[in-house]
Protein backbone atom coordinates (compact mmCIF):
# COMPACT_ATOMS: atom_id res chain seq x y z
CA UNK A 1 0.00 0.00 0.00
CA UNK A 2 1.28 3.57 0.12
CA UNK A 3 1.86 5.81 2.55
CA UNK A 4 3.42 9.11 3.89
CA UNK A 5 7.01 7.70 5.47
CA UNK A 6 9.75 9.35 7.33
CA UNK A 7 13.10 9.67 5.86
CA UNK A 8 15.18 12.28 7.28
CA UNK A 9 14.64 15.89 8.92
CA UNK A 10 12.33 18.12 6.44
CA UNK A 11 12.29 14.47 4.45
CA UNK A 12 9.11 12.63 4.01
CA UNK A 13 7.92 10.25 0.83
CA UNK A 14 5.21 8.73 -0.61
CA UNK A 15 6.24 4.74 -0.30
CA UNK A 16 5.09 1.14 -0.97
CA UNK A 17 4.89 -0.12 2.38
CA UNK A 18 3.70 -3.41 3.55
CA UNK A 19 -0.37 -3.65 4.32
CA UNK A 20 -1.15 -4.05 8.06
CA UNK A 21 -3.39 -7.06 9.58
CA UNK A 22 -5.13 -8.42 12.27
CA UNK A 23 -2.08 -9.00 15.14
CA UNK A 24 -4.46 -8.77 18.55
CA UNK A 25 -7.37 -10.37 19.28
CA UNK A 26 -8.14 -6.03 19.81
CA UNK A 27 -7.09 -5.10 16.50
CA UNK A 28 -9.13 -3.63 13.57
CA UNK A 29 -7.59 -2.89 10.03
CA UNK A 30 -9.15 0.37 8.46
CA UNK A 31 -9.34 1.29 4.70
CA UNK A 32 -8.49 5.83 5.26
CA UNK A 33 -10.81 7.87 3.51
CA UNK A 34 -9.89 10.78 5.37
CA UNK A 35 -6.83 11.57 7.06
CA UNK A 36 -5.01 15.20 8.47
CA UNK A 37 -1.77 16.64 8.66
CA UNK A 38 -1.13 18.33 11.91
CA UNK A 39 1.30 20.94 13.97
CA UNK A 40 2.24 17.69 15.75
CA UNK A 41 3.86 16.29 12.03
CA UNK A 42 5.91 18.89 11.60
CA UNK A 43 7.91 18.84 15.00
CA UNK A 44 8.57 15.11 13.35
CA UNK A 45 9.64 16.83 10.09
CA UNK A 46 11.91 19.21 12.20
CA UNK A 47 12.54 19.40 15.64
CA UNK A 48 11.76 15.80 17.03
CA UNK A 49 13.93 14.02 14.19
CA UNK A 50 16.05 12.50 17.04
CA UNK A 51 13.36 10.11 17.49
CA UNK A 52 12.44 9.28 14.46
CA UNK A 53 13.70 6.10 12.21
CA UNK A 54 13.85 5.75 8.68
CA UNK A 55 10.56 4.49 6.95
CA UNK A 56 7.89 5.44 9.74
CA UNK A 57 4.81 5.90 8.84
CA UNK A 58 3.47 9.07 9.84
CA UNK A 59 0.04 10.65 10.56
CA UNK A 60 -2.18 10.11 13.71
CA UNK A 61 -5.61 11.89 12.26
CA UNK A 62 -7.51 9.08 10.57
CA UNK A 63 -11.16 8.35 9.51
CA UNK A 64 -12.16 5.61 7.22
CA UNK A 65 -14.02 2.15 6.56
CA UNK A 66 -13.87 -0.60 8.74
CA UNK A 67 -11.98 -3.82 6.99
CA UNK A 68 -11.67 -6.68 9.08
CA UNK A 69 -11.94 -7.05 12.86
CA UNK A 70 -10.54 -9.35 15.60
CA UNK A 71 -12.30 -11.70 17.43
CA UNK A 72 -12.53 -9.07 20.70
CA UNK A 73 -13.63 -6.50 18.77
CA UNK A 74 -17.80 -6.38 19.28
CA UNK A 75 -19.06 -3.32 18.30
CA UNK A 76 -17.50 -2.74 14.99
CA UNK A 77 -18.29 -4.55 11.77
CA UNK A 78 -16.41 -5.02 8.23
CA UNK A 79 -18.43 -1.45 6.86
CA UNK A 80 -18.53 0.50 9.48
CA UNK A 81 -17.51 4.30 8.83
CA UNK A 82 -15.36 5.32 11.81
CA UNK A 83 -13.32 8.00 13.26
CA UNK A 84 -10.14 6.99 15.19
CA UNK A 85 -8.15 9.25 18.27
CA UNK A 86 -5.19 9.77 17.60
CA UNK A 87 -4.06 8.33 21.52
CA UNK A 88 -4.32 4.28 22.03
CA UNK A 89 -6.16 3.30 24.98
CA UNK A 90 -7.72 0.63 26.26
CA UNK A 91 -10.90 1.90 27.88
CA UNK A 92 -10.67 0.08 31.07
CA UNK A 93 -7.99 0.70 33.02
CA UNK A 94 -7.27 3.11 36.20
CA UNK A 95 -6.31 6.03 33.93
CA UNK A 96 -8.79 5.37 31.05
CA UNK A 97 -11.73 5.11 33.83
CA UNK A 98 -10.43 8.51 35.36
CA UNK A 99 -11.11 10.13 31.36
CA UNK A 100 -6.80 10.31 31.17
CA UNK A 101 -6.68 8.12 28.05
CA UNK A 102 -3.22 9.31 27.12
CA UNK A 103 -2.06 8.03 30.27
CA UNK A 104 -3.53 4.87 29.50
CA UNK A 105 -2.02 2.10 31.85
CA UNK A 106 -2.65 -0.61 29.21
CA UNK A 107 -0.66 1.26 26.15
CA UNK A 108 2.28 3.58 28.40
CA UNK A 109 5.32 3.35 26.68
CA UNK A 110 7.01 2.06 29.77
CA UNK A 111 10.04 1.70 28.21
CA UNK A 112 10.63 5.21 27.06
CA UNK A 113 9.07 6.44 30.32
CA UNK A 114 6.04 7.84 27.95
CA UNK A 115 2.27 8.00 28.33
CA UNK A 116 -0.18 6.26 25.58
CA UNK A 117 0.99 5.11 22.48
CA UNK A 118 0.21 7.50 19.88
CA UNK A 119 -0.49 6.51 16.10
CA UNK A 120 2.67 7.97 13.93
CA UNK A 121 4.34 9.52 16.64
CA UNK A 122 8.65 8.80 16.70
CA UNK A 123 9.95 6.30 19.28
CA UNK A 124 8.50 7.77 22.36
CA UNK A 125 5.16 7.08 21.56
CA UNK A 126 5.57 3.01 20.41
CA UNK A 127 6.27 3.59 17.05
CA UNK A 128 3.12 2.80 15.92
CA UNK A 129 2.57 2.85 12.24
CA UNK A 130 0.78 5.71 11.47
CA UNK A 131 -2.32 6.63 9.40
CA UNK A 132 -1.53 8.42 6.70
CA UNK A 133 -1.50 5.58 4.64
CA UNK A 134 -4.01 3.78 2.94
CA UNK A 135 -4.95 1.25 5.69
CA UNK A 136 -4.21 1.28 9.20
CA UNK A 137 -4.03 -1.22 11.98
CA UNK A 138 -6.21 -0.34 14.86
CA UNK A 139 -4.83 -1.57 18.01
CA UNK A 140 -7.48 -1.58 20.98
CA UNK A 141 -10.29 -1.33 18.54
CA UNK A 142 -12.77 -2.44 21.17
CA UNK A 143 -12.50 0.96 22.38
CA UNK A 144 -10.82 3.32 20.55
CA UNK A 145 -12.68 4.07 17.12
CA UNK A 146 -16.22 6.09 17.21
CA UNK A 147 -18.42 4.99 15.13
CA UNK A 148 -20.24 8.14 12.66
CA UNK A 149 -23.13 8.62 10.55
CA UNK A 150 -23.07 7.43 6.78
CA UNK A 151 -24.25 10.31 4.58
CA UNK A 152 -22.58 13.37 5.60
CA UNK A 153 -19.56 15.22 4.66
CA UNK A 154 -16.10 13.72 5.57
CA UNK A 155 -14.89 16.31 7.56
CA UNK A 156 -18.20 16.90 9.84
CA UNK A 157 -16.43 13.48 11.73
CA UNK A 158 -12.70 14.21 10.72
CA UNK A 159 -11.41 16.23 13.36
CA UNK A 160 -12.43 14.48 15.84
CA UNK A 161 -9.54 12.81 15.79
CA UNK A 162 -7.66 15.02 16.87
CA UNK A 163 -7.97 19.07 16.47
CA UNK A 164 -12.11 19.29 17.84
CA UNK A 165 -11.12 17.38 21.54
CA UNK A 166 -7.60 18.76 21.56
CA UNK A 167 -8.90 22.24 21.19
CA UNK A 168 -11.96 21.79 23.49
CA UNK A 169 -9.63 20.51 26.30
CA UNK A 170 -7.50 23.65 25.73
CA UNK A 171 -10.61 25.60 26.32
CA UNK A 172 -12.15 23.09 29.21
CA UNK A 173 -8.33 23.47 31.23
CA UNK A 174 -8.23 27.22 30.22
CA UNK A 175 -11.78 27.60 31.88
CA UNK A 176 -12.15 31.28 30.68
CA UNK A 177 -15.10 32.96 32.55
CA UNK A 178 -18.02 33.18 30.56
CA UNK A 179 -18.04 37.14 30.96
CA UNK A 180 -13.96 37.63 30.96
CA UNK A 181 -11.36 37.34 28.51
CA UNK A 182 -9.18 34.65 26.91
CA UNK A 183 -6.35 35.38 24.54
CA UNK A 184 -5.40 32.70 22.00
CA UNK A 185 -1.28 32.56 21.27
CA UNK A 186 -1.34 31.12 17.51
CA UNK A 187 -4.22 31.05 15.02
CA UNK A 188 -3.22 27.68 12.82
CA UNK A 189 -5.81 24.60 12.97
CA UNK A 190 -5.86 24.67 17.15
CA UNK A 191 -5.66 27.58 17.92
CA UNK A 192 -8.38 29.17 15.16
CA UNK A 193 -10.70 26.18 16.73
CA UNK A 194 -9.93 26.93 20.09
CA UNK A 195 -11.26 30.56 19.65
CA UNK A 196 -14.57 29.19 18.11
CA UNK A 197 -15.02 26.83 21.04
CA UNK A 198 -14.55 29.58 23.33
CA UNK A 199 -17.20 32.12 21.41
CA UNK A 200 -19.71 29.35 21.52
CA UNK A 201 -19.78 28.48 24.95
CA UNK A 202 -19.81 32.17 25.22
CA UNK A 203 -16.46 33.90 26.49
CA UNK A 204 -17.33 37.31 25.94
CA UNK A 205 -13.87 38.65 24.80
CA UNK A 206 -11.74 36.10 23.07
CA UNK A 207 -8.40 37.76 21.56
CA UNK A 208 -6.36 35.84 18.97
CA UNK A 209 -2.38 36.92 17.93
CA UNK A 210 -0.56 35.56 15.08
CA UNK A 211 1.50 37.10 12.37
CA UNK A 212 -0.13 35.17 9.49
CA UNK A 213 -2.03 38.05 7.99
CA UNK A 214 -4.66 34.95 6.57
CA UNK A 215 -5.20 33.51 9.41
CA UNK A 216 -5.59 36.61 11.36
CA UNK A 217 -8.70 37.25 8.72
CA UNK A 218 -10.35 33.89 9.08
CA UNK A 219 -10.30 34.61 13.14
CA UNK A 220 -11.40 38.13 12.81
CA UNK A 221 -14.44 36.44 10.01
CA UNK A 222 -15.98 34.35 12.96
CA UNK A 223 -15.96 37.10 15.42
CA UNK A 224 -12.71 37.15 17.57
CA UNK A 225 -10.71 40.14 18.03
CA UNK A 226 -7.13 39.49 16.29
CA UNK A 227 -3.71 41.36 17.28
CA UNK A 228 -1.06 41.25 15.14
CA UNK A 229 2.68 40.43 16.64
CA UNK A 230 4.42 42.07 13.37
CA UNK A 231 2.26 45.11 13.74
CA UNK A 232 2.01 45.84 17.43
CA UNK A 233 4.66 47.50 19.17
CA UNK A 234 3.59 45.81 22.65
CA UNK A 235 1.16 43.04 22.59
CA UNK A 236 0.93 42.75 26.61
CA UNK A 237 -0.08 46.12 26.68
CA UNK A 238 -2.35 46.08 23.93
CA UNK A 239 -4.06 42.85 25.79
CA UNK A 240 -3.94 45.09 29.33
CA UNK A 241 -6.01 48.03 26.95
CA UNK A 242 -8.49 45.74 26.51
CA UNK A 243 -8.61 43.77 30.15
CA UNK A 244 -8.63 47.19 32.17
CA UNK A 245 -4.81 47.00 33.08
CA UNK A 246 -5.65 43.05 34.57
CA UNK A 247 -4.40 41.15 31.10
CA UNK A 248 -6.37 37.89 30.20
CA UNK A 249 -8.35 35.56 32.65
CA UNK A 250 -6.92 32.52 30.57
CA UNK A 251 -4.43 32.44 27.67
CA UNK A 252 -4.08 29.23 25.66
CA UNK A 253 -0.51 28.46 24.26
CA UNK A 254 -1.55 27.00 20.77
CA UNK A 255 1.56 27.60 19.14
CA UNK A 256 4.37 25.31 21.18
CA UNK A 257 8.21 24.55 21.16
CA UNK A 258 8.59 25.88 17.43
CA UNK A 259 7.30 29.94 18.06
CA UNK A 260 9.06 32.58 16.66
CA UNK A 261 11.38 34.77 18.23
CA UNK A 262 13.85 32.68 20.04
CA UNK A 263 17.04 33.07 18.46
CA UNK A 264 18.41 30.32 20.83
CA UNK A 265 16.31 27.62 21.29
CA UNK A 266 16.09 27.69 16.94
CA UNK A 267 19.88 27.36 17.31
CA UNK A 268 19.28 24.65 19.55
CA UNK A 269 16.88 22.57 17.37
CA UNK A 270 19.39 22.98 14.28
CA UNK A 271 22.00 21.86 15.93
CA UNK A 272 20.59 18.91 16.61
CA UNK A 273 20.22 17.96 12.76
CA UNK A 274 23.60 18.29 12.42
CA UNK A 275 24.31 15.36 14.94
CA UNK A 276 24.65 11.65 14.39
CA UNK A 277 20.85 10.12 15.19
CA UNK A 278 21.97 8.94 18.24
CA UNK A 279 24.31 11.37 20.00
CA UNK A 280 21.23 13.78 18.76
CA UNK A 281 18.69 11.32 21.09
CA UNK A 282 20.66 11.15 24.09
CA UNK A 283 21.17 15.28 24.07
CA UNK A 284 17.50 15.81 23.24
CA UNK A 285 16.32 13.26 26.11
CA UNK A 286 18.93 14.67 28.61
CA UNK A 287 19.47 18.81 27.94
CA UNK A 288 16.68 19.22 24.69
CA UNK A 289 15.15 23.04 24.91
CA UNK A 290 12.37 24.42 23.36
CA UNK A 291 11.94 27.73 22.12
CA UNK A 292 9.77 29.11 24.64
CA UNK A 293 8.50 32.96 23.52
CA UNK A 294 4.94 32.02 23.05
CA UNK A 295 5.32 30.52 26.74
CA UNK A 296 6.68 33.93 27.83
CA UNK A 297 4.40 35.73 26.17
CA UNK A 298 1.23 34.00 27.72
CA UNK A 299 2.96 34.25 31.28
CA UNK A 300 3.25 38.00 30.46
CA UNK A 301 -0.40 38.08 29.32
CA UNK A 302 -2.41 36.43 31.94
CA UNK A 303 -3.45 38.03 34.58
CA UNK A 304 -2.64 37.61 38.32
CA UNK A 305 -4.24 33.99 39.49
CA UNK A 306 -5.15 33.51 36.07
CA UNK A 307 -4.63 30.01 33.79
CA UNK A 308 -2.25 29.19 31.10
CA UNK A 309 -3.35 26.17 29.18
CA UNK A 310 -0.66 24.80 26.80
CA UNK A 311 -2.20 22.66 24.08
CA UNK A 312 1.36 23.43 21.63
CA UNK A 313 3.73 20.72 22.41
CA UNK A 314 6.77 21.34 23.89
CA UNK A 315 9.27 18.15 24.24
CA UNK A 316 12.65 19.87 26.37
CA UNK A 317 14.07 18.56 29.35
CA UNK A 318 16.13 21.79 30.24
CA UNK A 319 13.74 24.54 29.91
CA UNK A 320 14.20 27.72 31.62
CA UNK A 321 11.30 28.86 33.09
CA UNK A 322 11.02 32.18 35.21
CA UNK A 323 9.16 30.15 38.23
CA UNK A 324 9.19 33.71 40.31
CA UNK A 325 6.85 35.50 37.95
CA UNK A 326 4.59 32.29 37.78
CA UNK A 327 4.47 32.20 42.18
CA UNK A 328 4.01 35.92 42.32
CA UNK A 329 1.92 35.80 39.51
CA UNK A 330 -0.31 32.69 40.89
CA UNK A 331 -0.39 31.63 38.11
CA UNK A 332 -1.91 28.19 37.11
CA UNK A 333 -0.91 25.63 34.66
CA UNK A 334 -2.44 23.01 32.78
CA UNK A 335 -1.53 21.24 29.96
CA UNK A 336 -1.31 17.62 28.16
CA UNK A 337 -1.92 15.57 25.06
CA UNK A 338 -5.70 15.57 24.50
CA UNK A 339 -7.72 12.21 26.13
CA UNK A 340 -10.37 12.28 23.33
CA UNK A 341 -12.45 10.08 24.38
CA UNK A 342 -13.00 12.05 27.76
CA UNK A 343 -14.75 14.93 25.23
CA UNK A 344 -16.47 12.98 22.05
CA UNK A 345 -19.77 12.80 24.28
CA UNK A 346 -19.69 16.97 24.54
CA UNK A 347 -18.69 17.56 21.53
CA UNK A 348 -20.89 14.99 19.54
CA UNK A 349 -23.76 17.12 19.65
CA UNK A 350 -22.33 20.40 18.01
CA UNK A 351 -21.55 18.15 14.73
CA UNK A 352 -25.26 18.01 13.49
CA UNK A 353 -26.51 20.29 10.55
CA UNK A 354 -26.28 23.57 12.02
CA UNK A 355 -22.37 23.07 12.55
CA UNK A 356 -21.95 25.98 14.83
CA UNK A 357 -17.85 25.24 14.72
CA UNK A 358 -18.07 25.12 11.45
CA UNK A 359 -16.17 22.27 10.63
CA UNK A 360 -17.57 21.62 7.28
CA UNK A 361 -15.29 24.38 5.42
CA UNK A 362 -12.36 24.24 8.59
CA UNK A 363 -10.00 22.45 6.27
CA UNK A 364 -8.34 24.86 3.71
CA UNK A 365 -6.64 22.33 1.27
CA UNK A 366 -8.13 18.96 0.43
CA UNK A 367 -5.17 17.09 -1.77
CA UNK A 368 -4.09 13.58 -2.68
CA UNK A 369 -2.23 11.15 -0.23
CA UNK A 370 0.50 11.30 -3.33
CA UNK A 371 1.08 15.62 -2.60
CA UNK A 372 1.81 14.77 0.67
CA UNK A 373 5.59 16.01 0.60
CA UNK A 374 4.43 19.19 -0.83
CA UNK A 375 1.60 19.73 1.29
CA UNK A 376 3.97 19.44 4.77
CA UNK A 377 6.41 21.60 2.74
CA UNK A 378 3.77 24.59 2.03
CA UNK A 379 1.98 23.58 5.86
CA UNK A 380 5.43 23.93 7.09
CA UNK A 381 6.02 27.92 5.50
CA UNK A 382 2.70 28.26 6.43
CA UNK A 383 1.02 29.33 3.18
CA UNK A 384 -1.82 26.45 3.88
CA UNK A 385 -3.96 26.02 6.74
CA UNK A 386 -5.46 22.58 7.93
CA UNK A 387 -5.18 20.08 5.04
CA UNK A 388 -6.81 16.59 4.71
CA UNK A 389 -4.82 14.19 2.73
CA UNK A 390 -7.34 11.79 0.56
CA UNK A 391 -5.63 8.54 -0.15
Amino acid sequence: MKAVVWRGKRDVRVEDVPEPRIEEPTDAVVRITSTGLCGSDLHLYEVLSPFMTPGDVLGHEPMGVVEETGPEVTELAPGDRVVVPFGIACGACFMCERGLQTQCETTQVKEQGSGAALFGYTRLYGSVPGAQAEYLRVPQAHYGPVRVPEGVPEDRYLFLSDVLPTAWQAVAYADPPKGGTLVVLGLGPIGDMCCRIARHQGVAQVIGIDLVPERLARARSRGVSTLDLTESDNIVNAVRDRTEGRGADAVIDAVGMEAHGSAAGKLAHDLSGLLPARLAERIARRAGVDRLSALYLGIELVRRGGTLSLSGVYGGMKDPLPMLKLFDKQIQLRMGQANVRRWVPEILPLLGEDDPLGVDDFATDHVPLSEAPEAYRRFQHKETGKVVLRP
